[in-house]
């Protein structure tokens, strides 16, 4: 499909990428009553889900950021506006990412769909859905739109249609974009995390041999992932893991409308997270590239009726393509 003109048009101070990327991290308020249900996997691990519902026909599964959870505030203003709307949402916590730790020594990562893959499964069985729509933010993204070009003509019936917000197609370039001085804070963030997570890894499988030494002095990605995401999840290196990972080679096989949502000042993503030439004869991809919304922001207005632009962007395509 062509390039979708954007109606996302923010004013003063949502013209700043950075600002809008943060925006929702301090000023967001919501809050959301879960129903948590823990599906357990086949490889004896689990996964923590969050329910709310408003006994709809229809369900939005959402999948989170790196290193977020069902709390971060874009599912929790996904949730707030689509049960609004009369949709019930499922958010994912993936592996590891719902307080509590999962009982593997590998967690998630940016192409693990089998996960996903599980989830759907699991609502489509335990519940008598209509309609099932993916969701996707950033790492959740790549996921969600590695699965559906992994699942191809084989898509399950009831998956009609989905969303990928801010997302990092080509993991190589995300990572080269996040280690750029002006993410030097975002880059710490996620390091933090992720470094205090694997002290725990050590913790709980003492004799892994795992070089805390090492991983405590990452400074990127290229740096942590080389000496845990890839070797515990059986690749060879960082770059390894990024290539057989990344969702845009598998663009091309996705085959229910698609959504794609990314801000062309979203300095986590470098320009070949940007499928321009994917999308131009791609019969159910649609790309919007905003000039403006940092990554995963999309914000309009501190408060009021004008806001949550995204969410309401998402409700739109819904109707679009669901019966």
């Amino acid at each position: 499909m062509p390039l979708i003109d954007s109606t996302y048009q923010p004013t003063y101070p949502f013209t700043k990428t950075h600002f809008n990327t943060v925006f929702r991290t301090f000023f967001s308020r919501i809050k959301i009553n879960y129903t948590r249900e823990r599906l357990e996997l086949k490889d004896g691990d689990f996964m923590d889900l969050d329910i709310t519902s408003v006994k709809s026909d229809t369900v939005i599964i959402a999948l989170h950021g790196l290193e977020g959870s069902s709390e971060s505030t874009y599912i929790l203003a996904l949730s707030k506006v689509l049960n609004k709307a009369a949709v019930d949402v499922v958010a994912v916590n993936l592996r590891g990412c719902s307080g509590e730790h999962n009982r593997m020594l590998a967690s998630y990562h940016s192409g693990k769909t089998e996960d996903l893959k599980a989830v759907i499964n699991h609502i489509s069985k335990k519940y008598s859905y209509k309609n099932i729509v993916l969701a996707g933010y950033s790492l959740g993204g790549n996921i969600t739109l590695k699965y559906l070009g992994e699942q191809g003509e084989n898509i399950h019936s009831k998956i009609k249609c989905a969303i990928a917000i801010s997302v990092p197609c080509d993991l190589t370039g995300s990572s080269n974009a996040l280690m750029q001085k002006e993410n030097m804070a975002y880059m710490h963030r996620f390091l933090k995390s992720l470094k205090e997570k694997v002290i725990s890894k050590k913790e709980q499988f003492p004799k892994e041999n795992l070089d805390i030494d090492g991983l405590l002095a990452a400074k990127n990605f290229k740096d942590f992932d080389n000496l845990f995401t890839a070797p515990v999840n059986g690749f060879k290196d960082a770059q390894d893991y990024w290539t057989q990972n990344s969702s845009k080679p598998f663009l091309h096989a996705i085959k229910i409308p698609t959504l794609m949502v990314s801000a062309l000042d979203d300095t986590f993503l470098s320009e070949e997270c940007f499928p321009f030439k994917e999308v131009k004869d791609h019969q159910y991809l649609f790309l919007e590239t905003p000039k403006s919304g940092g990554h995963v922001g999309f914000n309009s207005t501190f408060y009021g009726k004008n806001g949550h632009w995204l969410e309401k962007r998402i409700l739109n395509f819904l109707s679009g393509h669901l019966k």
